[in-house]
């Protein structure tokens, strides 16, 4: 594809968005020049913008069309960027200028008091960096000088007056910095629905490119957007604020929605671009950190602050709880998508116990799992009264803090560093000291360990180590609740079920000595986290929710979103299941949360998944449980379905089975991975079983 016929097609564009828009643009720009508060909006105007708008759209998405129907087309324009890229010279000057017109006659559009309108200038330019990137030249540029509006706008909003040139306005990129001047006397009266507005289309643009196919171009997008958030000047944002006296007033109202919805804009765009760096560098150079990150982690204070500080207190409940709802879900995800360090652990641990302490110190033991307590891909459920999503909500909320909060707790302790191997406390038990102001700064393992000890304490205090017996249903009955606050949220759910084999688990060595001196290890922090998180006694919880349904197993193995989540989690289990196994051959749980269990069924009945036994097979199974069945209430003295004996039962009975469906699907190739590892272990713990089976008979 050659440079003129590149330009050609830009020229094509300006012309559709001179001749369409150029006329509302142009009164805008004269509006504000009369420095006018707001752009004057008739019915019969937007009535004009809308149909001008959505004929551009149209005739922009017939363009793609063309574009895309050219079989030929994704090669030429990956070589025209590769070659305008590595030969180091600048987009042609026309066109650059070509996309600047363009961009500054959309963007004003933003300016409009007009929602719908506003809606469709962003539709337009999104459909508008399609075409840019399938023409196949300086899409780079595009995306430069659309950061290059954002940069603009936030700062004019930021400085109230005249705002410092965006970086790169002098670059070649931008073609001049009469660019930038022009802009900044467009958007001189731009508010922050016109911020949040170009936050939009820098999201929805990097939600449309396929990873895989696209990366140069996400590569410069990435370097365009971290070179704009890191040239605002974010601070001013801090101070400002707006007089509660102002916000009962409609203008003081109107300034601080505007403001929340640039910030939610603003921080969903910051989770996209989490996930999708992640993709970017699995794509490249894996052993590469891209710096953008680094500062979305140093945005974390500043974004808690502008959203959960003060002003916090001035917006509604929904706001408030979409607000907590997305910066966990940013934290999480950068947990997950980078390695950080122990400072920055401990100051999330603070900021956790600053914003969330409410949903940290929310009870578990007296929440009653619900069916419907769970949220379908949003926050919010529109179907509900106002009172009923809150509750929802904040379950949800609860969910995440908690989930973040193991996860920066157990970080600290797995965390090694120099000071770690220095400390003693690395090589000794963790025991609670009788001082409470005692020094706890000597390493993060200690740290990690305390903050879990805590927030433990807060729900299990300490009067329940005086008989051991009730300290060991307590830790019981505290952990299924714990486990039936995730049972409705699948992904979480098995999030959490893994970060918890961080937890240190010294296995049958704590089992053997657990009826020992109750007393002494009262204060050993350690002892304590291990008994109330014990992965095998989670694992049997795990099951017992699930009614030892091994169909439900199968569904979580088989589908797109949990399978590779749920055949980690039940590898780990059985491994330690193995090495435990007096452990969990003897679990036992009684108590009134066992008849509160969230009742977790089949999602589907997939025939295509169903398997079947002989009848031989069946009445061998059925001989067997119940010889099993005498032979464990003979070895345990026990016949109560509640205790000793009979979850090890169920348990084996719900994993053979698993283990009976897995191989017929993979016999017949309908497994959708390799199961033989899952296989192997499975076939481990029958080994066991049987093993057992023959020693009592």
């Amino acid at each position: 594809m050659s440079g003129g016929g590149s330009t050609s097609k830009c020229a094509r564009l300006c012309r559709l968005i001179d001749d369409s828009l150029r006329p509302y643009a142009v009164s805008v720009a004269f509006t504000l020049l009369e420095e006018l508060d707001v752009v004057p909006m008739t019915k019969e105007k937007e009535k004009e913008i809308l149909i001008a708008l959505s004929q551009v759209f149209r005739q922009v998405q017939l363009w793609n069309q063309e574009f895309d129907s050219d079989s030929d087309n994704d090669s030429v324009l990956l070589l025209d960027c590769e070659s305008g890229c590595s030969s180091g010279s600048g987009p042609h000057y026309e066109e650059i200028q070509c996309l600047s017109k363009i961009l500054a006659d959309l963007i004003v559009l933003l300016t409009f008091e007009s929602r719908y309108v506003q809606h469709l200038a962003t539709n337009v330019l999104v459909v508008v960096s399609e075409f840019v990137a399938a023409s196949g030249r300086n899409w780079d540029a595009f995306i430069h000088l659309l950061c290059g509006c954002l940069d603009t706008a936030i700062t004019i909003k930021l400085t109230f007056d005249s705002a410092p040139s965006p970086t790169g306005a002098d670059d070649s990129n931008f073609g001049s910095s009469s660019f930038v001047i022009k802009l900044k006397q467009k958007l001189k009266d731009a508010n922050w629905s016109t911020a949040a507005s170009i936050v939009r289309v820098l999201r929805t643009i990097l939600k449309i490119f396929n990873t895989e196919n696209d990366v140069q171009f996400l590569t410069f997008y990435f370097d365009s957007v971290s070179s704009c958030l890191s040239n605002v000047p974010w601070d001013l944002l801090t101070q400002i604020c707006v007089p509660p006296n102002v916000v009962q007033k409609s203008s003081g109202a109107d300034a601080l929605f505007h403001r929340s919805v640039f910030l939610g804009n603003f921080t969903q765009f910051l989770c996209s671009l989490v996930e999708q760096s992640y993709a970017v560098e699995a794509a490249g150079d894996s052993a590469k950190k891209r710096p953008d990150l680094q500062i979305i982690i140093n945005f974390v204070p500043k974004l808690l602050n502008w959203c959960l500080g003060k002003q916090g207190d001035c917006v509604n409940t929904c706001i408030l709880l979409y607000f907590r709802h997305k910066l966990l879900v940013l934290m999480i995800r950068l947990s997950f998508r980078t390695s950080l360090d122990c400072s920055i652990l401990v100051s999330w641990l603070g900021l956790m116990h600053a914003y969330f302490s409410e949903y940290l110190q929310q009870s578990m033991t007296s929440l009653k799992a619900v069916q419907g307590d769970c949220l379908e891909g949003s926050p919010f459920l529109l179907s509900v009264s106002d009172t009923e999503v809150n509750n929802l909500c904040s379950h949800h909320v609860q969910r995440l803090a908690v989930f973040l909060f193991l996860r920066c707790s157990l970080g600290l302790i797995s965390l090694k560093s120099d000071n770690d191997e220095k400390c003693a406390c690395a090589s000794q038990n963790l025991c609670l000291p009788s001082e409470s102001n005692v020094n706890l700064e000597c390493c993060g393992r200690k740290k990690g360990i305390l903050e879990l000890y805590n927030w433990l304490q807060g729900h299990l205090p300490v009067s329940i180590f005086v008989d051991h017996n009730i300290y060991l249903q307590k830790c019981i009955d505290f952990a299924l609740s714990f486990l039936q606050l995730y049972m409705h949220e699948d992904d979480l759910l098995f999030k959490v079920l893994l970060q918890l084999f961080c937890v240190p688990f010294p296995a049958e060595r704590w089992f053997q000595n657990l009826k020992g001196d109750l007393h002494n290890a009262k204060g050993d922090m350690l002892f304590h986290v291990s008994n109330v998180f014990n992965p095998v006694h989670l694992f049997h919880l795990f099951l017992l929710e699930l009614h030892y349904d091994h169909q439900v197993l199968l569904d979580y193995l088989i589908s797109k979103d949990t399978g590779i989540s749920c055949a980690e989690y039940l590898l780990r289990c059985l491994r330690m299941v193995c090495d435990s196994w007096h452990s969990f051959v003897q679990f036992s749980v009684g108590g009134q949360n066992v008849n509160q269990s969230s009742c977790k069924k089949r999602k589907w009945d997939g025939s295509l998944f169903q398997t079947e036994k002989s009848s031989s097979s069946v009445k061998n199974d059925r001989t067997s449980t119940i010889l099993e069945k005498e032979c464990n209430e003979h070895k345990y003295g026990c016949k109560d379905n509640q205790t000793i004996g009979q979850r090890y039962m169920d348990a084996k009975e719900c994993l053979l089975s698993l283990k009976i469906s897995v191989e017929s699907l993979h016999q017949k190739d309908l497994f959708p991975y390799n199961p033989k590892v899952l296989l192997k272990r499975l076939t481990r713990f029958q080994e066991l079983c049987l093993r057992d089976e023959q020693n009592y008979l």
